[in-house]
């Protein structure tokens, strides 16, 4: 049988004992200014389920975001939107890297155009293309046809 959360007097559930998570969990709370929400809520059957807006939190999403009321999503809905949904502060971090990889080729390009690049098998200025059959009499190669 699942563990069941310690309820107040008035039976509301009691403080959360966030074991190992408790200095992620207060850290999270500094950095997004409100307490974190119960994880779980009573599902259909008694039993706890995840909280919507405990994933809603998570996510850094304002309140509300997808849970408000008015929004009238059930459960399931609102966990499908969170979960296919990505997390601003994420999203924020992933553009700035972005951003800062295409930073340089805003600058101009890293490399001089093809134009100017220097080729291997270029002719000094004044001299003469040499035909295939002349450079094979030079190589001794001539095939004599």
């Amino acid at each position: 049988m699942a563990a069941r959360a310690p309820r107040t007097a008035r039976g509301e559930p009691g403080p959360v004992d966030w074991g190992e998570y408790a200095i992620a969990v207060h850290r999270w709370e500094l950095i997004t200014g409100r307490p974190a929400p119960y994880p779980t809520q009573p599902g259909q059957h008694g039993r706890p389920v995840l909280a919507p807006r405990f994933v809603e939190w998570l996510m850094g999403l304002p309140p509300d975001w997808v849970t408000a009321e008015n929004l009238d999503l059930p459960r399931t809905a609102q966990l499908r939107a969170l979960g296919n949904g990505v997390m601003p502060a994420q999203a924020a971090h992933a553009l700035r890297l972005l951003l800062a990889d295409l930073t340089p080729l805003r600058h101009g390009p890293c490399c001089p155009p093809a134009s100017t690049m220097p080729d291997a098998r270029a002719r000094p200025p004044g001299a003469a293309r040499t035909s295939t059959a002349a450079r094979g009499r030079r190589s001794g190669t001539h095939s004599g046809r």
